[in-house]
């Protein structure tokens, strides 16, 4: 009993220790963000920022209108490279896979890296029309918020950091990735991650993108992308009829995936997004194609939309193969994966999260939480802390993906923005 006695004493003790501590560490969280934003070197590189407000704009315009379409942005890395060697990086370069990288040093490294990125291509192909349109304090352009304004934003970071002689503890790798939209499936960071010359040196990880200031990215919405590929004899839609058809099949397969019920929470999607095949509206097509994206914030749940897609497609072949004739031949499919998005997510507690939240909070915005798939999905799923943070005003951007997409840079909103922008990552990387 005695013993019993002693052990819940020094329990109850812990318990309270362990919430003032956490109480503690918030509040530490804050004090650094107050002490960055009172401190003379950021009040002159926020001046920088207000002072380049037009440069960057203009810069953000110079980018826009290089062409960056999947797998070809090699042109507007090297506009990119010069933008941060003209800001004063000395240690600039282009990797193997075409991201750009750009160290500045901090002051007491540890041999490891705080990435602060944007990435360079768009979703749109080549040919897209990408001038800018001004309306007023509106620019208007194919991928002129998401996500080239913001490689514009990272060298008017640097420059303001040069001009205020601000120092940092930590080293900032600055990166402008390839890769990360649609078929690029994330391959400049996960070149950076895995294979690339920082592998196993990065300890924290930012994705700048077009949203709004206020937005924390902390979730990484996992993706998994197919092209499946029903093929058969074909023939002539009246000499051949009776044959089995690879159009007939996946229609059966799109029928049967449509009716895959999925949890609300965490949220798990799915869709059909391209179809394609056939030679002619007079024959039995050869082949048949459909291009299939699932996402789910739970690597389970994407996991088992998966599977179930993989059987509903091999049924439906097996199916036409005993609905017709196959004396010419059989069905058959290939399910070609052609994306994977690896889910994850930085918990709400990291310090990373907390140092955002504080500076967020200090810039008079309301703090939201939220799931996306972008740059963040690799770090978060090797472990690696990561946010994706905007660096535009509330409603400042809109029609992402589209060729009327637009953002609003009207000059005091989006510096202050910008300025808050930059207080998260100083205050991360241990400004001095």
């Amino acid at each position: 009993m005695p013993f019993a006695r002693l052990c819940i004493l020094p329990l109850s003790l812990a318990l309270a220790f362990a919430a003032s501590s956490v109480g503690a560490q918030t509040a530490n969280h804050a004090a650094d963000v107050s002490r960055i934003l009172a401190s003379p070197g950021f009040k002159a590189a926020s001046a920088q920022l207000d002072k380049e407000h037009g440069r960057i704009v203009e810069d953000g315009i110079k980018l826009t209108e290089i062409p960056a379409p999947p797998f070809k942005e090699e042109v507007r890395a090297r506009e990119f490279q010069k933008m941060l060697q003209a800001a004063g990086l000395a240690d600039v370069k282009i990797d193997e896979e075409g991201n750009v990288l750009a160290l500045r040093k901090g002051t007491h490294g540890d041999g490891k890296v705080v990435v602060v990125s944007a990435h360079l291509d768009t979703v749109f192909p080549p040919g897209t029309d990408v001038k800018v349109k001004r309306q007023g304090t509106k620019l208007y352009a194919p991928g002129i918020g998401d996500d080239t304004m913001s490689l514009a934003v990272l060298a008017g970071f640097v420059r303001a950091m040069q001009a205020a002689n601000i120092r940092t503890r930590d080293d900032i790798l600055f990166v402008g990735t390839v890769g990360e939209e649609g078929p690029g499936d994330l391959r400049g960071v996960r070149h950076l991650f895995t294979k690339g010359a920082y592998k196993d040196k990065i300890k924290s990880f930012f994705s700048v993108e077009s949203g709004s200031v206020a937005g924390i990215t902390n979730g990484g919405v996992g993706s998994k992308r197919y092209r499946v590929t029903f093929s058969g004899p074909g023939g002539h839609s009246f000499g051949a009829f009776g044959l089995v058809n690879p159009m007939f099949a996946m229609g059966q397969a799109a029928s049967e995936f449509s009716r895959i019920q999925v949890a609300a929470s965490p949220k798990t999607t799915y869709s059909i997004g391209l179809v394609g095949g056939g030679t002619s509206v007079n024959s039995i097509p050869v082949e048949a194609w459909m291009e299939v994206d699932m996402r789910s914030e739970s690597v389970p749940d994407l996991k088992r939309v998966e599977d179930r897609m993989l059987t509903i497609v091999k049924e439906a072949a097996e199916g036409e193969n005993f609905a017709r004739s196959t004396k010419e031949g059989k069905i058959k499919v290939e399910a070609k994966l052609i994306g994977d998005r690896p889910a994850g997510n930085t918990a709400v507690t990291t310090d990373l999260a907390q140092y955002a939240k504080a500076a967020i909070e200090a810039g008079g915005y309301k703090v939201n939480y939220q799931w996306s798939s972008t740059d963040s999905n690799m770090p978060m799923s090797l472990g690696i802390p990561a946010l994706t943070i905007g660096r535009g005003a509330p409603d400042s951007s809109g029609r992402s993906h589209s060729l009327d997409e637009w953002m609003d840079v009207d000059k005091a909103p989006m510096v202050k923005a910008m300025a808050t922008s930059l207080s998260i990552v100083l205050a991360a990387t241990g400004m001095e």
